[in-house]
């Protein structure tokens, strides 16, 4: 296994509580010790559907936290889309899961405080919540922008806005907070001097946005990408990205390895999709 994840391990989590939050699922896991090698931007690989399932590959779930109490509990925040996320959400309590964690490469944390901006985007901002307590143990002022297509894509409102210095939302719709999309406020922010970092978690076109924003300032850019991470070990291949390299050659990497947080800067995000050398 890569040396990127050296910490990881095979292991029986046992579910200790499965909550329905608006359109997501709050699953809690007993995990043991496993908890003091997670770090935010982390994630976890599990195997879904039951013995007899035909889902053979193994899921990866986003973590959303950790805590050390209770013998180490993992918090999942899951979106019952798939056939693998249904099956993992209709699981009560005590159910086992066999799962394969940490893994994957954690979002970077400033040795000095600094402005830093988290973006959200859907349930995607649940592992921002974990990273802004990271964060703000560190003497950084935090700040967060929330947002979705509609108010019930939201996820946690109340439990963002006690985990940071400020928080705004945003839906298209405009059926809470402001109407329009996370990025409207990026440029003047950036332009204002508020930020120095910007951390995003989401759909990959709002992470290509972002990028976009950010790429003719200082501003750093930590982006969690959501590629479907079939092994979550390298293995597989289906997880690549087109990355510039230090010598501006195009990479394919992957992001279940080098990922899921990658620099924005480096993505080239128009080319995601393609095979290297076609014609778009």
């Amino acid at each position: 296994m890569s040396q990127i994840n050296r910490y990881a391990e095979q292991m029986t989590a046992t579910v200790l509580s499965n909550k329905r939050v608006g359109q997501y699922h709050q699953i809690l896991l007993g995990v043991g010790q496993v908890v003091r090698h997670c770090r935010p931007g982390n994630f976890a690989a599990i195997s879904v559907g039951g013995e007899n399932s035909s889902l053979i590959l193994r899921r990866a779930f986003a973590i959303s936290r950790v805590s050390d109490r209770a013998d180490g509990t993992m918090e999942l925040i899951v979106a019952p889309h798939g056939a693998g996320s249904r099956w993992l959400c209709a699981q009560g309590e005590n159910a086992p899961l066999d799962m394969v964690a940490p893994l994957g490469t954690p979002f970077g944390i400033p040795t000095t405080s600094v402005q830093a901006l988290l973006i959200g985007g859907g349930y995607g901002s649940a592992p921002l919540f974990g990273l802004a307590e990271v964060l703000k143990s560190r003497g950084c002022r935090v700040d967060m922008i929330l947002g979705a297509s509609t108010a019930s894509k939201i996820y946690a409102p109340l439990e963002g806005k006690r985990s940071v210095n400020s928080l705004k939302i945003y839906t298209e719709d405009g059926s809470t907070g402001i109407m329009g999309k996370v990025t409207d406020p990026l440029e003047q922010l950036i332009s204002d001097g508020q930020v120095d970092v910007i951390y995003s978690c989401g759909p990959m076109g709002m992470l290509s946005a972002i990028s976009s924003i950010a790429q003719n300032s200082d501003v750093v850019h930590q982006c969690a990408v959501e590629e479907s991470m079939a092994c979550g070990i390298g293995v597989c291949m289906t997880c690549v990205l087109p990355v510039r390299s230090d010598d501006e050659s195009l990479a394919m990497v992957r992001s279940c390895i080098d990922g899921p947080v990658m620099d924005g800067s480096r993505v080239q995000w128009h080319l995601v999709g393609q095979i290297p050398g076609s014609t778009p």
